[in-house]
């Protein structure tokens, strides 16, 4: 049995992380506060900009824009994977990066790491990583996603075959509760079906663009893509504070209980200390009779 100094020792040792537990706790509570937030405020746009983009499809009007075009053969694709910088979140950052694997599974890829955590994982793979992106899980802004975008769009036209992708992805966490966090991977580029849900034709049909469907697709593509970026982002970011305010409840718990059972062996390592000097006494007192 440990000695009672070494009970005492350890005991306040899993105080201590205890308390920084709670601490990071509250932190992370704060954090996805103001994430969901953000989060619901962005959540019609992305929808709206995705009903559009389906309407743009689903037109008669043709149009040759090259984000749109499904191109003949798919030599390589790109995926942005969205991780966070730091871990103590559970299985956030593992999901998202398996999830990843799971798509670009028999593809020709190249990574960009949006996190610290997905391209360490993707490192120890020994993954086709292409650019990180770290910083953004606490302090993400529009422009994050803006930056993001311009370097899909440069790498999708880009004239040079050896750099030039085929198709985008990109997988994030999707956010569904406090205790439901979705990976998933949508792809971004070439332009297909968005929102999911059937577009009216009949609707679609009589949309007019001005001056025209061309030029309204390259001002509309571009926001469009930093819109879904910029949503995805966020996403991961309510999930990963989720996530790590579920993790720092669930260890300050596991820290409560061990103390409790600390502080029992404690005291009955001070019974038994306790007991053998009175049985000492005894027997010496018995000897001088």
């Amino acid at each position: 049995m440990p000695s009672m100094k070494a009970i005492k020792r350890r005991r306040m040792s899993v105080s201590s992380i205890s308390q920084i537990m709670k601490a990071m706790d509250l932190v992370a509570a704060s954090k996805l506060q103001r994430a969901k937030e953000r989060l619901v405020s962005v959540r019609p746009l992305v929808e709206n900009t995705g009903r559009v983009m389906d309407s743009v499809r689903a037109s008669d009007q043709t149009t040759d824009n090259i984000f749109v075009r499904e191109r003949e053969v798919v030599r390589r694709s790109a995926f942005v994977v969205i991780t966070g910088d730091r871990g103590l979140c559970g299985g956030y950052n593992t999901n998202a990066a398996k999830e990843a694997l799971r798509v670009m599974k028999d593809k020709n890829e190249i990574i960009i790491a949006v996190g610290k955590k997905g391209y360490e994982y993707f490192r120890r793979q020994r993954k086709n990583l292409s650019h990180r992106h770290d910083g953004v899980s606490d302090a993400l802004t529009y422009a994050d996603a803006q930056k993001i975008r311009k370097l899909l769009t440069e790498l999708y036209t880009s004239a040079d075959p050896e750099k030039r992708i085929d198709e985008a992805y990109i997988v994030y966490t999707g956010f569904e509760g406090m205790l439901t966090h979705i990976p998933k991977a949508q792809r971004l580029l070439p332009i297909g079906s968005v929102s999911g849900e059937e577009a009216d034709t009949t609707a679609a049909a009589q949309m007019e663009y001005e001056p025209d469907i061309n030029t309204f697709l390259e001002h509309a593509i571009p926001m469009y893509l930093e819109v879904c970026i910029y949503g995805a982002m966020l996403e991961s970011a309510v999930c990963e504070h989720a996530a790590r305010m579920m993790s720092m409840e669930a260890a300050s718990k596991n820290a409560e209980e061990i103390i409790e059972d600390l502080t029992l062996s404690y005291n009955r390592a001070r019974q038994g200390a306790i007991t053998q000097e009175l049985n000492e006494i005894v027997s010496g007192a018995n000897a001088l009779v």
